[in-house]
């Protein structure tokens, strides 16, 4: 029985949310390993969420670390539909500032060592990914930043988030290529998360805080862990503000989403040829199309 139909995955900074109430801790066991930690079940405006720390709540996980498909596949266990994933990032562009937030469309995949589907062991799927994040979603989740006064925040709508290995911050000659693609801002996490949702069927979008220039700008200095975390607990307040008034309009009216239809043509296999322990391992996702 779904228990949550909105996910928030809180990144660095975010490891909690002060506003849930009636809340409950959930261990989910899935095909695919634990999630990052216990799932957080609580009430905010009337509704039920489910919340997520990303690297876990004492920040013990590295980016490459982390288990993106475990978390996903939690969340639609608990019945999440909409899924706000809250990170910090660099800038790659002037005029995204720290303190700044970025809802990204578009991503670059320049990681390594992540899997990022749920499929193979005898099936075939190939879903759709042009627009990696849902824009009906992030519009809700724009119109929530631009109707709060949020002080010393300026709100970029668009733009492309490249995702790197990590755990390592850039070089300035990575920095400088990111930044002649065009790319908006860069992080770790978020990619993994988007392709995994989205064969979950759950629309996915990204509040992107931006926390430093990265290491391009010559008038200032290249990002430290110190400058991050003095930025990230200063967004923080301002994330939970925003992800409160996301869920407010979300109740109120949720958007029909592609996402939530995003395997109707994407699995190339006979469901009748798939092996029986691949199936029973991926019934959560199938079980619609059996």
């Amino acid at each position: 029985m779904a228990q949550a139909k909105i996910g928030i995955i809180g990144g660095s900074g975010l490891y909690k949310m002060d506003t849930l109430k009636d809340v409950e801790e959930v261990k989910v066991d899935t095909p695919f390993g634990s999630p990052s930690d216990a799932l957080i079940l609580g009430t905010l405006e009337e509704t039920r969420v489910a919340f997520l720390a990303r690297h876990g709540r004492n920040h013990n996980l590295l980016p490459s670390e982390l288990p993106f498909r475990a978390n996903i596949y939690a969340m639609k266990h608990l019945g999440v539909e909409y899924l706000i994933s809250a990170s910090a990032v660099g800038s790659l562009k002037e005029e995204v500032r720290p303190l700044d937030m970025v809802i990204p469309d578009q991503f670059i995949d320049r990681t390594k060592n992540r899997t990022s589907t749920f499929f193979g062991e005898g099936i075939v799927a190939h879903i759709t990914f042009g627009d990696p994040v849902c824009n009906k979603l992030a519009k809700v989740l724009v119109d929530a930043i631009a109707s709060l006064d949020l002080p010393d925040v300026t709100l970029h709508r668009g733009g492309t988030y490249v995702c790197m290995e990590g755990p390592a911050f850039s070089t300035k000659a990575e920095s400088h290529l990111h930044r002649s693609w065009g790319a908006t801002v860069i992080g770790m996490t978020n990619l993994p998360e988007a392709k995994l949702a989205r064969e979950a069927e759950i629309a996915y979008t990204t509040l992107a805080m931006v926390t430093d220039y990265d290491c391009w700008h010559p008038d200032h200095a290249s990002v430290t862990v110190e400058m991050v975390i003095a930025n990230l607990k200063r967004n923080a307040v301002h994330a939970q503000k925003v992800i409160q008034e996301t869920v407010r309009r979300l109740k109120e009216n949720p958007p029909p989403s592609d996402a939530h239809s995003a395997l109707k043509y994407a699995i190339l296999t006979p469901i009748d040829k798939v092996p029986v322990a691949t199936k029973e391992k991926l019934e959560l996702f199938l079980k619609k199309y059996f």
